[in-house]
């Protein structure tokens, strides 16, 4: 079981050659000997010249993947030899990588090749669609991505859940992909947009997608909703997609009006920081997100992403 597994020394990585600038340590990662210690967070922007065709925003993007995971500690921290991950992008929506609905398949295929160089024996790729899945996930790009990479991709419906307890406060038991909760390793790939509910859809949203039953029933009390899932799933690591990010009419999107160019990527152990992040790119104070406040209330991470063991990168 994923929550059975205990964090085990992650093999040292560094950054990958002709790629990113020095690693510049910030807040209490500053402190003497931090410099050998796992960040918990690293934030990886785009610096050279500007990119527009899809091959070249397409390698952008695995730069962008390849070093925020190594400025983690490298995908090797988290998978070890044999394991079965799951990853787990937004791709609920019937609308191309373009509209910034869907996580972009670039970062998810890269983080499926990182995964098997680390060993794992399988790493399969689902959600749990709004729109119909059959034409969501091809039409996200990422069922195309992802099997390219080698990952098996699955198609989630209730007749494959199985209710478990979660022990929320507001969730006491509920219907969860237990495909999913299996795993060695669940990575969680959202990509930043608007939500006309919550304001955001960052990590924590996403995690809707690994439970069925009537998910709507969640709107009554999101946040408590959230950071229960949140919880239970027990988050080990995040990347966070803001290569294109979604402004406003989330969160299905579907104007290119509404979609924004970030050339931005995160990825971490910290969920709430990663939140925080994920807020301010969207022109929010994480303050003034109800989900943020509750999250680092219950525990579940930091908001002052700050003042964590923080690495930016300028990827060029």
């Amino acid at each position: 079981m994923r929550d059975g597994h205990t964090r085990r020394e992650f093999l040292k990585r560094t950054a990958a050659a002709g790629g990113a600038m020095a690693l510049a340590p910030l807040g209490a990662f500053a402190a003497e000997g931090a410099a050998s210690a796992p960040a918990e967070m690293a934030i990886a922007r785009w610096k050279a010249a500007a990119v527009t065709s899809p091959e070249e925003i397409k390698a952008m993007a695995i730069k962008l993947t390849e070093q925020a995971i190594s400025a983690i500690g490298g995908m090797g921290r988290f998978v070890k030899k044999g394991n079965v991950v799951w990853v787990k992008p937004n791709m609920a929506w019937n609308n191309g990588p373009e509209f910034a609905a869907n996580t972009n398949p670039d970062v998810v295929a890269t983080l499926i090749r990182l995964c098997f160089d680390a060993g794992a024996k399988q790493v399969k790729v689902g959600d749990k669609t709004v729109h119909e899945a059959q034409k969501s996930y091809p039409a996200s790009g990422i069922e195309a991505a992802a099997k390219a990479a080698g990952a098996e991709v699955v198609y989630l419906d209730d007749n494959r859940v199985k209710e478990v307890e979660l022990k929320g406060k507001r969730l006491d038991k509920w219907a969860v992909f237990p495909e999913i909760i299996e795993s060695d390793l669940v990575i969680n790939v959202p990509i930043v947009k608007h939500h006309s509910l919550s304001k955001v859809t960052l990590c924590m949203k996403n995690y809707m997608g690994v439970v069925g039953g009537d998910r709507g029933q969640w709107h009554q009390d999101i946040t408590t909703c959230l950071c229960d899932i949140t919880a239970f799933m027990k988050p080990r690591l995040c990347v966070l997609d803001a290569i294109r990010i979604l402004t406003a009419h989330g969160p299905t999107g579907g104007s290119l009006d509404d979609v924004k160019r970030m050339d931005t990527l995160a990825a971490g152990t910290n969920i709430v920081a990663l939140e925080a992040f994920g807020a301010e790119l969207m022109g929010h104070k994480p303050d003034d997100i109800p989900l943020i406040a509750a999250a680092a209330a219950a525990g579940l991470g930091t908001a002052d992403y700050r003042t964590i063991p923080l690495r930016e990168l300028e990827v060029t």
